[in-house]
């Protein structure tokens, strides 16, 4: 309840200090000071030092799992600001209000790691994503960026219709909104014979959440929002905003969709939905020109992989989408924030990067190897969790393999990269680079290689 309440009045201080602070350059640190006082707030959380007690009637659960995931999305999103927040202020002259749509995002991100009522997802999702319409569209002197935002804004209401469409179909058939066990009028949960109604709910959110998620078939509006939106929003949207749909779309496959099993075969489902993604977003990626683009194809073939915890739905699943939340958010974050350095996004803009800036080039090729798998990078072990997770449901093993070959054509459009930057001979140009940047980046690089070697340091949270 910490990071929900503190994050919604650090949006409202963010948006008053508009009027209070001139000087652009501060809103960073305000907003980093008050990332780093929900992160406090969040692990006192977890340990019972609750700031806020009030009844919320089971509309939330506060569950270990949840209490980790947001950690994880508090630190990150304090990373993101701690490197990237000076390029925010480069968009029009209102730096302190899109800190203060950060801190509202952050907000429904809290509510989809505890929701425990398909009303709190609709709210949870609507808080974290109508900020974004708004960041998205941030540079209007881009047409890109306008184009972007309309996409966004016009895909986001479809699948939110389909989503209250699917809660409607759920509620009529059960009886309640809620994701407990003891609904209206069924005592046992894991026993009961599903109807129509709810079935046509769950699978309305299925395509809803999917669109959230960008997973195929419904990814078409991705890579032209990614690209179009500016490159210091593209990277928060990509990461933490992605991973929270994850974390929302497996609360319900562990409680709603497990429960009607017997009435439909998810698993297929998901093992086609994973199939499409994996494929998609790996193949088009490796016909990209631009790195930004690419990145974006990428990030549909990384939500193939983290589809793989909706599939097996056990204890793997759940370590896994909570260590390649935190691999890939850092990853990512780390590649944006060089690439919004870079004054050239096709590939050839970073032909010679590490002759020119050889600290830069080091840490963007970590972040590479971490997206694609590498041992000793963060990366590894997250996908390992994901094929563990198959492996250990006994079915569909299949899909593994499917993986493993996609996940070795994603590691020639990331070495692509690397390539350019010691390989290839050029001039690549970047804008200036501060010594608080590359230690920013050096971190998140160190971090990486640190989850890399010992995953234990996020998963022990779960259980101690």
């Amino acid at each position: 309840m910490n990071a929900i309440i503190l994050s919604a009045i650090w949006a409202v201080i963010m948006m008053l200090g508009s009027f209070m602070v001139k000087r652009k350059g501060n809103f960073r640190h305000i907003a980093a000071f008050g990332l780093l006082v929900l992160f406090v707030a969040n692990i006192a959380d977890t340990y019972g030092y609750s700031l806020f007690n009030f009844n919320n009637h089971g509309f939330l659960q506060f569950t270990r799992f949840g209490y980790l995931f947001n950690s994880i999305a508090i630190f990150s999103s304090l990373i993101y600001v701690l490197i990237t927040g000076k390029e925010i202020s480069r968009y029009g002259n209102h730096t302190a209000e899109y800190f203060a749509l950060i801190f509202f995002v952050m907000c429904g991100v809290s509510m989809l790691a505890f929701y425990n009522n398909l009303l709190t997802l609709f709210l949870g999702i609507e808080i974290m994503t109508i900020p974004l319409y708004i960041l998205t569209g941030s540079d209007k002197r881009n047409m890109k960026s306008n184009e972007a935002a309309l996409k966004y804004f016009l895909m986001g209401s479809f699948s939110t219709g389909i989503m209250l469409m699917g809660i409607v179909f759920s509620y009529g058939g059960t009886g309640t909104f809620s994701l407990d066990v003891s609904r209206a009028g069924i005592p046992n949960l894991y026993n009961h014979v599903a109807s129509f109604l709810e079935i046509v709910g769950l699978l309305l959110l299925l395509v809803s959440l999917a669109f959230k998620v960008s997973a195929a078939p419904f990814h078409f509006w991705t890579p032209d929002v990614y690209d179009g939106a500016p490159s210091v929003f593209t990277s928060f949207m990509a990461t933490i905003v992605k991973a929270a749909g994850f974390i929302a779309f497996i609360k319900l496959c562990l409680v709603r969709m497990t429960a009607t099993s017997a009435a439909i075969d998810w698993k297929m489902i998901f093992a086609i939905i994973i199939i499409a993604t994996l494929l998609v977003g790996n193949i088009t990626a490796v016909f990209q020109q631009s790195v930004k683009r690419m990145l974006a194809y990428s990030s549909i073939a990384q939500a193939g992989f983290m589809l793989f915890s909706l599939f097996s739905v056990n204890d793997f699943a759940k370590e896994g989408i909570l260590l390649y939340s935190a691999a890939y958010s850092l990853a990512t974050i780390g590649i944006f924030a060089v690439l919004v350095k870079m004054k050239d996004y096709t590939f050839e803009g970073y032909n010679g990067l590490a002759k020119k800036q050889p600290l830069l080039a080091a840490t963007n090729t970590v972040f590479l190897l971490s997206l694609a798998g590498i041992p000793l990078t963060a990366g590894f072990f997250a996908k390992y969790y994901m094929l563990a997770a198959v492996v250990k449901t006994g079915s569909y093993l299949w899909l593994v393999i499917v993986a493993v070959l996609f996940a070795a054509v994603s590691v020639y459009y990331y070495f692509r990269v690397i390539q350019a930057m010691y390989f290839k001979d050029g001039n690549a140009e970047t804008e200036a680079i501060t010594p608080s940047f590359k230690a920013g980046l050096l971190l998140v690089a160190a971090l990486i290689i640190l989850i890399g070697v010992y995953p234990g340091i996020i998963l022990n949270w779960l259980y101690f």
